[in-house]
């Protein structure tokens, strides 16, 4: 399925980049941007996003590396213990 017209891009492409990408690098964070950077394309029009983004996240290799999870802490507002 086309997920991207302007830059052809299928959700095969998306599917086949994210498994290079964890191949090359198993702690990458895969972004939109690397996906289309490691494709060769750029984003046109931007209708695609949510479409793009959903399919990246549908991947079982997207995930975050597990070394990287949990590392967003919040900080804590002035004036709270």
């Amino acid at each position: 399925m086309i997920i991207c017209h302007c830059a052809q891009i299928s959700d095969d492409d998306i599917h086949k980049a994210i498994a290079w990408m964890r191949a090359a690098d198993p702690d990458t964070i895969i972004t939109p941007r690397k996906l289309y950077r490691a494709l060769g394309k750029s984003a046109e029009c931007g209708g695609c996003l949510p479409l793009f983004i959903e399919t990246m996240r549908a991947d079982t290799n997207f995930e975050v590396p597990v070394p990287l999870r949990g590392m967003r802490k919040t900080i804590p507002q002035k004036g709270t213990p």
